[in-house]
């Protein structure tokens, strides 16, 4: 059998599986594992007619489906059955594809991935680490979207030592930091060893050559850092609103004496007023 392509998507924050399962079974036949609806495509016979090609849609709860024998544009068709369920959209999907072929072993080479056999279960356990790596693309994405629109920050501390934003460009650019780290630090834990595995103990062997394949501990500990970089600038931008406040108390204080010497002196020695 020719390689088949193994496609995956992050188009949203999060999916309700919920309510989408309930829809897809009018449709579709389709099995609830933990945080994963799993959807089996009719079947594609293979162009030789000697076997058969069992395609499958895995969608999992933080807005990822992963697709097993179809092509991209094909894979996209099944990818419109969640549209209606996503909870906030990405403005552009993250995507990753592989090929597959089964063989007597499981393994990963240059992008190629070995299964031994079409068992769901086999096929799932490898999605998991897929999806991880897909979604992690998202938050790396979004952490650099936020460096490059925030490094001229540090960078004209570092030159004129002060900050050129004004209070309420520095409230914005807060907001904007804080709500990306949240979003971040809210949806981190799915970078964790799935609780599927808990259940099924003999497939984590699979999960942790895609995970190890597609350097997903490494990526998790850069994202953490770039996280931890983002605070740091968070709680800059912080003390720089507390200088210019009190800063501004200052000068208010300074020129409040001003006039109260200006004042005296047109009242005691110029007999002004």
């Amino acid at each position: 059998m020719s390689s088949l392509l193994c496609s995956a998507f992050c188009t949203a924050s999060t999916y309700d599986l919920k309510n989408f399962i309930e829809d897809l079974r009018t449709k579709y036949k389709c099995t609830s594992f933990r945080d994963v609806v799993h959807v089996e495509i009719p079947t594609l016979e293979s162009t030789k007619g000697t076997s058969s090609i069992l395609c499958t849609a895995l969608y999992f709860d933080y807005g990822v489906m992963v697709c097993w024998g179809l092509e991209k544009e094909k894979a996209r068709e099944y990818l419109k059955l969640v549209k209606n369920f996503e909870h906030q959209p990405l403005e552009e999907a993250e995507t990753d594809e592989f090929t597959y072929v089964y063989g007597e072993s499981s393994k990963i080479v240059e992008d190629e991935i070995i299964l031994p056999h079409q068992d769901i279960l086999t096929k799932l356990a490898v999605s998991h680490g897929i999806a991880q790596s897909v979604k992690l693309g998202t938050f790396e994405n979004a952490l650099h979207k936020s460096y490059e629109e925030s490094k001229h920050i540090p960078e004209a501390l570092a030159r004129k030592g002060r900050i050129p934003l004004s209070r309420k460009e520095i409230r914005r650019k807060m907001g904007d930091l804080f709500i990306e780290r949240n979003s971040i630090n809210l949806h981190v834990n799915v970078l964790d060893t799935p609780e599927f595995f808990w259940e099924y103990p003999e497939l984590d062997s699979l999960y942790k050559m895609i995970a190890n394949y597609l350097d997903i501990s490494t990526r998790v500990e850069v994202l953490n850092q770039r996280l931890d970089v983002v605070h740091e600038l968070f709680e800059m931008l912080g003390n720089e609103l507390n200088h210019q406040h009190s800063s501004r108390l200052e000068w208010t204080i300074i020129w409040l004496i001003i006039i109260e010497v200006v004042l005296s002196l047109l009242r005691d020695v110029f007999r002004v007023i």
